[in-house]
């Protein structure tokens, strides 16, 4: 199979589908690998690496999509980038398709199959391929927070971890999964007071016995969301719902009990964002303010820091997609977590979250891929 890497073009993307040491492994397998020109630049791997790696090199990235059986990318594709999939072509990457609906029909007048990373499953019922990012997200959220909450930028001009004789700051995280694990572990870190709400009773349990007295737990109510928001100098939204759009758990009207200056870090804005008040920003105009609170609400978090997160992500995307580039569409047939992962075929809609979120018939995947 031949296997294209186009290069990002998402604001401030500077992440690669493929990194050099993939492309080798999918050479070893017997694959011809195309990557477009510079698509490496971002993690510091020139066009000659690739080519050393087994890789050719295309001029454009309309070479990489009409020659290539098999797109591996970061983010979702752009309207430039959708038009030229075809009908019987692989797309292997990032979707987030519930808030999307323009990507969601371009996709399917495309024809294309299209697998999204974040709804890949595995045996223990996580999602192995957003985890990475979810990692770096995480953690970035407590520096994008730290950063934005500084008096200059429009914040309170809270040090999060305080100093002697000074409290510190307060850091809510709504959310105890991987995002949420990976926040509280940078904000206690920095010295921060740090609670993490969920609805889950055996998570917060999970939470307690991993931190213990470092960090407070709630169970998830109104009354605790809103007794949170209101005294936190940072609340970051890490609420996901595989496939769906993030439930919006703080409100417009929340904005006005909470401290003029604090800061809401939305990382959940790739699927709709948990704050009424959300829309997506950049990493070139990354906040803005609403009601006194500052928001930072950037779609693509882990874009800012492309060497870490690039390797990370193809740690964990490279074992699925040789299985693709191996067996074509039968690797989706054998392994149901794989499966899981298949949103669009052939211009239907094969993820139920997806399909309920943009109100399209689902179909199942078994289905449209025996047909």
């Amino acid at each position: 199979m031949r296997v294209g890497c186009p290069k990002e073009i998402k604001n401030h993307e500077y992440r690669v589908g493929l990194t050099p040491g993939s492309v080798r492994e999918y050479v070893a397998h017997g694959h011809e690998v195309l990557v477009e020109t510079g698509a490496g630049a971002g993690i510091g791997a020139d066009d000659n690496a690739y080519r050393a790696a087994g890789a050719s090199i295309a001029k454009t990235a309309a070479d990489v999509f009409a020659k290539s059986d098999m797109i591996v990318k970061v983010k979702e594709p752009q309207p430039n980038e959708w038009v030229q999939l075809r009908d019987g072509q692989i797309l292997y990457t990032y979707l987030h398709l519930a808030p999307d609906p323009e990507q969601t029909k371009g996709l399917l007048a495309s024809g294309v199959t299209a697998i999204a990373y974040e709804t890949v499953t595995d045996d223990r019922g996580g999602l192995p391929l957003l985890a990475p990012m979810s990692e770096v997200a995480g953690r970035l959220s407590i520096q994008a927070g730290a950063t934005a909450l500084q008096k200059a930028n429009g914040g309170r001009g809270v040090l999060l971890g305080g100093v002697p004789g000074v409290l510190p700051g307060k850091v809510t995280v709504l959310g105890g999964g991987v995002v949420g694990l990976h926040a509280a572990k940078m904000a206690v870190g920095l010295g921060a007071d740090v609670t993490i709400i969920d609805r889950s009773i055996p998570r917060l349990r999970q939470l307690d016995d991993i931190f213990g007295s470092r960090v407070h737990t709630r169970y998830s109510t109104v009354e605790a969301l809103e007794e949170e928001c209101f005294s936190a100098d940072i609340v970051v939204g890490a609420v996901l719902i595989p496939g769906a759009a993030a439930p919006k758990l703080v409100t417009r009207e929340m904005l006005s009990g909470m401290k003029k200056g604090s800061v809401l870090v939305d990382v959940a804005i790739d699927q709709g964002g948990c704050f009424e008040t959300s829309h997506a920003t950049t990493h070139a105009d990354p906040t803005y303010e609403v009601d006194g609170v500052i928001h930072y609400c950037v779609a693509n978090m882990p874009g800012a820091v492309p060497v870490t997160s690039a390797h990370a992500l193809n740690n964990a995307t490279l074992h699925h997609g040789l299985q693709l580039a191996d067996k074509g569409l039968k690797a989706l047939v054998d392994d149901h977590h794989l499966r899981n992962g298949l949103n669009v075929h052939k211009g239907k809609i094969t993820n139920r979250a997806v399909a309920e979120a943009l109100g399209y018939e689902m179909v199942e995947p078994k289905a449209v891929l025996a047909a």
